[in-house]
């Protein structure tokens, strides 16, 4: 199986993206602080925060406040906010609450998103859509990327390939959070990822 380098597609792909505006969903300040540095000047970003999995409503709004405060420290991108609205993952986590974190769960999970965030784009009129959630280690780029790419189909707004990881990015955002004091927690967030 040949191995896609996301990363590379990213680069090839900002090299034109000037004036062009990209939706960005970000599951947290700490994973979006290396993305929205290596995007800065590239590509017009408005995050985008969506994340119904989140395991309660206070750490939904414990995350945002911190997205929104690192994105007036740095003035990287604007942002649009999404309500919390655990019911939307509570629909698709139904029946695979026994799944593996890394599993068809998080799959699941990962299409929630991303189209939410396909459809946002769309009605925004943004030229890409993109996330974050290649930053982790702990996520499947190659996967959340073919459901970006298959999303791209069904709505008609270009997906923006990445895999934020890769040229140290996990490790830089470590470090940024440790600059900007972010708040960075220790579980992907949904109930299932806390309890594993």
């Amino acid at each position: 199986m040949n191995r896609v380098n996301y990363d590379g597609k990213m680069t090839e792909i900002l090299k034109g993206a000037a004036g062009k505006r990209l939706l960005l969903h970000s599951c947290c300040a700490p994973c979006s602080s290396y993305c929205l540095e290596e995007l800065f000047g590239k590509i017009s970003v408005t995050v985008l925060y969506y994340n119904p999995n989140l395991d309660s409503e206070e750490e939904y709004e414990k995350r945002k406040a911190e997205q929104i405060r690192f994105l007036r420290e740095t003035g990287y991108a604007d942002f649009l906010d999404c309500d919390y609205s655990p019911s939307d993952y509570a629909k698709i986590a139904l029946g695979y609450e026994e799944e593996a974190e890394g599993g068809a769960r998080c799959e699941r999970c990962f299409r929630l998103r991303l189209s939410r965030t396909a459809e946002e784009a769309k009605r925004g009129g943004f030229d890409y859509f993109a996330t974050t959630l290649t930053l982790s280690p702990l996520k499947n780029a190659r996967l959340i990327n073919e459901i970006g790419l298959e999303l791209q189909e069904k709505y008609g707004v270009r997906y923006l390939p990445s895999d934020f990881k890769k040229r140290g990015g996990y490790l830089k955002s470590v470090e940024l959070s440790r600059e900007h004091s972010l708040y960075r927690q220790n579980y992907c967030g949904c109930v299932y990822s806390k309890r594993d």
